[in-house]
């Protein structure tokens, strides 16, 4: 039964492609030997709807067909086929599932309970993101190590029993005491006023948002250990400097998204209030009279306690307390209305796999009561398919979140990059990722090669400017708004936290790399159709392609990581899917064409309304 063949990446045999809204039909279409026949097997998202079992018709010669109506719910699908055989009255069962790369061509199994299932995923609706968002470029900053924007660099507003660095070129380290706890947390003094002071920076660069870590009172450097969310951390300023930067932004044309951290908060904070700073009465820690008492769960009150992780620092809380939800996101006194009011333009939920799908719906249903607000979540895995503490997340089939942070798509880039995977592999990876997000959802995601909670993006590629600039073009020529973390595009270095965090090296910028990021930027706002194109993949033995097209054109993007020059055999060349451009213009585009060691090529065409060929190369 070697001849069977079916592959969900191809029109002929699953149309429409990928991911489908609520009530859609879908047509599968198996080619099988002689002999056969096919059932398609269905397993719904909800138990209630068991397994569905649909006979296939023949279309034609030892092909078969059937339609499939999606009318359960938004979740994941699940199917594979069944396959009988007639063979001198001998009855044989055999199964056609998913391969290794989730998605595409099968393969054959023996036993029921060994196949992989294909994923049809079902969303309710479109859910697109505002324009400004889908259009822009992202710059990611930790307040603390960007600029100080004070008169001779004075520190705002010192915090008590804390350590500031003598020098902005210092190394970052944390000072613990004999269990691994941190005892002073360390500061540079970056502050608010110093963002407002470098959007002239952030414009020549290109950058179009800025999403900026946390600001609320905290203790720590980083400040997801929330304090106070009502009030801007002392040491980045007032309330008045966040005023004026959020106006200035607007001014230039630009965006602010802010960091929500809302499963756990700081210990030392106003709401848990381990150290009584705020008072005998307030705090949960100090009485269960608190009214925050009942947002946290004590086994043994007071000292044991459920905190993130485990880390004692964050007490965690239940978000299922409706009280707690009301102080986040209720219709006017909460936390976001307020800042909202204020006129911030989006929000990065902090470990969204945390917080319950009804809670980011809250959350999203106080957004949209504004004009043009993004919602975003972290999540570091295939959000399609994510499970979290034992529950399958809806949190993109459903319109809660307009994307999520793409790290699979930086842990592609990266293994491509550094040989882990090959080119084909690179492709049928990204070609999965496509084929299981709702596609606004794939628009409309935050991609990044490096973030807070990464190594440096020039430290993972060995400090090798060329390789970076590959990342780059890989990350902007993707579907997904791009995200630069800062100090990226000047050369900083860093394994992980807390070198991840160095102060951005303002006297010492790599021209190269910079020049590299501001290059792309470019590209991405003149290449429109990198910002609501389709993409497919393509690649041969050492090269690895990106297609971006729709109606109006399109883009091509080849790079080769090799140490060696690479001849472009067009023939050679296959289309993880299918190809958008017939051979004969690939053939006029790459024919001949040689591409140096660790370099890329980029051509692209659009039509504009008077039938004009805008060309880039």
């Amino acid at each position: 039964m070697q001849e069977s063949y079916y592959n969900s990446w191809l029109s002929y045999y699953k149309r429409p492609f990928g991911a489908q809204p609520l009530h859609s039909q879908v047509t599968f279409t198996i080619a099988l030997p002689q002999n056969c026949q096919a059932t398609l097997v269905v397993q719904g998202p909800d138990a209630e709807y068991g397994q569905e079992r649909y006979p296939m018709k023949k279309l034609k010669e030892q092909h078969y067909t059937c339609e499939y109506h999606i009318k359960g719910q938004p979740g994941l699908y699940f199917y594979y086929f069944e396959i009988s055989q007639e063979n001198q009255g001998i009855r044989r069962i055999q199964y056609y599932g998913a391969g290794t790369s989730g998605g595409g061509v099968g393969q054959l199994y023996l036993n029921e309970h060994e196949v992989q299932p294909y994923q049809l995923t079902c969303y309710e609706k479109d859910d697109p993101a505002p324009a400004w968002y889908l259009e822009g470029v992202v710059y990611q900053i930790f307040p603390d190590r960007f600029f100080n924007g004070n008169e001779h660099k004075t520190i705002t507003n010192p915090k008590e029993n804390i350590f500031i660095y003598g020098r902005p070129t210092d190394e970052p380290l944390y000072v613990k005491n004999q269990h691994g706890d941190i005892i002073r947390w360390d500061f540079y003094g970056g502050n608010l006023q110093g963002i407002r002071q470098k959007i002239p920076y952030l414009k020549k660069l290109g950058v179009t948002v800025v999403y900026v870590n946390p600001i609320f009172q905290a203790a720590s450097n980083h400040r997801y250990d929330t304090a106070d969310y009502f009030a801007i951390d002392e040491m980045l300023g007032s309330e008045k400097d966040f005023v004026q930067l959020v106006e200035a932004l607007h001014e230039n044309g630009m965006y602010l998204i802010l960091d929500g951290v809302f499963s756990h908060v700081g210990r030392n904070s106003r709401y848990f209030n381990y150290d009584g700073r705020f008072g005998a009465t307030a705090g949960a820690y100090q009485t269960p009279a608190s009214p925050y008492y009942e947002w946290f769960t004590f086994m043994d009150y007071p000292d044991n306690y459920k905190s993130w992780w485990g880390i004692q620092d964050l007490p965690e809380v239940n978000k299922d307390q409706r009280s707690f939800q009301e102080f986040i996101y209720g219709d006017y006194e909460s936390v976001l209305s307020k800042w909202n009011r204020l006129k911030v333009d989006g929000w990065r939920l902090d470990v969204a796999d945390e917080l319950p799908d009804t809670f980011i719906a809250g959350i999203r249903h106080n957004l949209d009561s504004y004009q043009d607000r993004v919602l975003l979540g972290e999540v570091w895995e295939d959000a399609s398919n994510k499970i979290a503490y034992g529950k399958r997340r809806q949190y993109i089939l459903e319109p809660l979140l307009h994307g999520v942070m793409n790290y699979p798509f930086r842990k592609i880039i990266l293994d491509f990059l550094t040989q882990q995977k090959n080119a084909q592999n690179t492709s049928l990876s990204l070609m999965t990722m496509k084929e299981n997000y709702p596609p606004k959802v794939l628009l409309n995601n935050l991609n990044n090669i490096g973030t807070h909670d990464t190594r440096r993006i020039f430290t993972e590629l060995k400090e090798e400017a060329a390789l970076v600039n590959l990342a780059c073009g890989l990350m902007f020529m993707l579907p997904g708004v791009p995200c630069v973390y800062y100090g990226d595009e000047a050369g900083v270095t860093g394994e992980t936290d807390p070198n991840n965090r160095k102060f951005f090296p303002w006297e010492h910028i790599n021209p190269d790399l910079y020049h590299s990021y501001q290059k792309w930027i470019k590209v991405r706002k003149e290449i429109q159709v990198l910002q609501r194109g389709e993409f497919v993949p393509f690649y041969s033995q050492e090269l690895l392609g990106i297609c971006r097209y729709d109606s109006s054109g399109y883009a091509l993007y080849l790079l080769n990581p090799a140490l060696k020059k690479q001849k472009v055999e067009v023939a050679e060349l296959n289309f993880a899917g299918e190809s958008p451009l017939p051979y004969e213009k690939l053939v006029s585009l790459l024919a001949g064409l040689e591409l140096k060691p660790r370099d890329g090529y980029l051509v692209a065409e659009s039509w504009g309304a008077d039938g004009e060929i805008i060309e880039f190369s």
